[in-house]
């Protein structure tokens, strides 16, 4: 069983003197240092001059800098800018600029674990990835809640890595909820499979199947978007709640006879081979070198796959009947 910490396990004056360096303002970025801050620390924000998150981080109250200002200024810095992008930042800005006692913080270990950012002996480098987007963080925090989040830690230079990131973890109020132990391997590794055999890969498939099946069977595309994907929240809202079995209990009787008897017959053993197949992908490096030469090469692949996606039926019927749900227009306003 995992090791997990709580508010008794960490202490939060070990930030006290401590200046926190957020790279990237995004939606995490955004979450964290806002709970940072609140929590007593000294955050300091880089994020491109022009952007809409660099106008949001002074709308916020920060003097955004550049990355090379904020790596020279912190004593912890924390990478939030999208994965691809994690590299070219480090070489360029925050490498030149560690020194001893330093330490690099990390909310998702693919640039570690897969060797594009390789840092010095002299710092220390750890992971504390809440497992939800920032701005779950920041409601959760403001409710004197936190959300459960995952630590791990790569490098201990100072022999005190452990603490300092749970200490990080506090801030944002993790503890409160529970912070899991792993290391960078298994959560870079797991991550993958889940984005791309279930999450977004999986379930985005098994949607477009289902409704492609309905309409080949001559069904009206209003009635099969919302059969397929419009109710899939429901579902997926229920077993977060109370789980697979719990979920189960709360449909019909029809729709649970029809899950325990036909779900199988959808994810075969074929399915679960090519699931194993992808995670040894995965745990070989084969499908990070694969990306990271696809935006090497400025993404011809990704960007063809994008628009096909796009252009896929589902996409315009949806749209049309999105505008029907007052509630969806109000959230994209």
């Amino acid at each position: 069983m995992a090791k997990i910490y709580y508010d008794q396990d960490a202490d939060l004056e070990l930030l006290k003197d401590k200046t926190i360096a957020i790279i990237g303002y995004g939606i995490q970025g955004r979450g964290q240092a806002l709970c940072l801050r609140d929590s007593g620390c000294k955050v300091v924000i880089s994020e491109l001059e022009g952007t809409p998150n660099f106008q949001q981080a002074k709308e916020d109250g920060f003097v955004p800098v550049s990355a090379e200002e904020a790596a020279r200024a912190a004593d912890i810095i924390q990478i939030l800018t999208q994965d691809h992008l994690q590299a070219k930042v480090y070489q360029q800005a925050i490498k030149p600029n560690l020194k001893k006692g330093k330490a690099l913080c990390f909310s998702h270990g693919f640039n570690i674990h897969f060797k594009q950012i390789k840092p010095p002996k002299k710092v220390d480098v750890f992971m504390v990835a809440p497992k939800g987007p920032g701005a779950l963080v920041r409601k959760m925090y403001e409710e004197g809640k936190g959300v459960p989040s995952l630590v791990a830690v790569f490098q201990d230079a100072s022999g005190e890595a452990l603490k300092l990131a749970l200490s990080y973890a506090k801030a944002l109020k993790a503890t409160t909820a529970g912070v899991i132990e792993t290391n960078f391997k298994e959560e870079t590794e797991t991550d993958l499979f889940g984005e791309q055999a279930v999450l977004c890969g999986g379930v985005s498939e098994l949607i477009k199947a289902g409704f492609d099946t309905l309409i080949e069977a001559g069904y009206q595309p209003e009635i099969a978007y919302f059969e397929v994907l419009h109710e899939l929240k429901l579902i997926t809202d229920l077993i977060q709640e109370h789980g697979i079995s719990g979920m189960r209990r709360k449909v019909s009787n029809t729709a649970c006879y029809g899950d325990l008897t036909r779900g199988r017959r959808i994810i075969t053993e074929r399915t679960r081979k090519e699931m194993k197949k992808i995670l040894k992908q995965i745990q070989t490096g084969k499908f990070a070198r694969e990306w990271i030469k696809e935006n090497e090469e400025g993404r011809p692949n990704f960007n063809s796959l994008l628009k096909e996606g796009d252009e896929h039926p589902i996409e315009k019927i949806g749209k049309q009947l999105r505008e029907m749900m007052p509630w969806m227009r109000s959230e994209r306003k």
